[in-house]
């Protein structure tokens, strides 16, 4: 039977860690010595199976991106943001060309509005045995106002937001690796952390594999709008053109 939802399993969700807002959890991703089932392990990253697999009908990985609790991705060097995304990207093709799954998908959550639960930096690579994510997409939400383009890179802010109000999209092809999506990708996340024009201390990245394109979505978190809860209304705000030149100006 053809389906859109993902199984959570509770049981299993109430054994997981929070230090995301619980700051006197112990951080199970710094205590290296304890992590079990590796996969992969290049210096300070880290691949491994999700030790609490809560959605059911899928294969859980977690990729641990530093051994520095406190760091994240606007802050790292930019050998290090190379290296990180260089194996992030490989593993999600890679399971990806293995055909186990409907799709596969790759993201991260940062800060306590992320829906995360680990404040550790970290993505997830996770394979759906049953959802294709590509079927909920319009590819019009990948669309929007130039910021930069540059090495086959585009770099620009959506005009019809898959949820609403900002979000960035850096695209690329897939044939290879090319170090301006990372820099890209890091100038969005340091542009929500530290100049946005409202307080922010979330977000999500988002990587997608569309044709011979991946795209990654860098999504500032708030609170949910009601418009989009309720009625899956999104938001389009009127000051887009304003911000792609604040951003210009600030950056480039």
């Amino acid at each position: 039977m053809k389906t859109n939802h993902l199984h959570f399993n509770t049981s299993i969700g109430v054994l997981k860690p929070e230090s995301i807002r619980n700051k006197q959890q112990a951080c199970p991703f710094c205590d290296r010595d304890q992590l079990k089932e590796l996969i992969e392990v290049d210096g300070p990253i880290i691949l491994l199976k999700n030790k609490y697999p809560v959605l059911e009908n899928t294969y859980q990985t977690v990729l641990i991106e530093t051994d520095d609790c406190h760091a994240e991705i606007s802050t790292y060097d930019v050998s290090h943001l190379h290296k990180l995304l260089r194996f992030a990207i490989r593993h999600w093709l890679e399971m990806e060309r293995t055909e186990n799954y409907q799709s596969v998908i790759l993201f991260k959550n940062h800060g306590p509005l992320s829906g995360g639960t680990i404040a550790h930096p970290h993505m997830q690579i996770i394979g759906l045995n049953d959802i294709n994510y590509e079927e909920n997409l319009e590819h019009e939400v990948f669309q929007g106002i130039s910021i930069e383009e540059k090495e086959g890179v585009k770099f620009t802010l959506s005009t019809k937001p898959k949820v609403g109000f900002y979000e960035f999209n850096v695209e690329m092809d897939d044939s290879g690796y090319v170090e301006v999506f990372g820099e890209y990708l890091q100038t969005a996340v340091h542009y929500i952390l530290h100049n946005f024009p409202f307080k922010a201390s979330s977000y999500n990245l988002f990587f997608y594999h569309i044709g011979r394109k991946i795209v990654a979505k860098v999504v500032p978190r708030f609170i949910t709008t009601p418009l989009y809860i309720g009625y899956g209304i999104p938001q389009t705000p009127n000051n887009l053109a304003w911000m792609v030149n604040d951003i210009k100006s600030k950056y480039f």
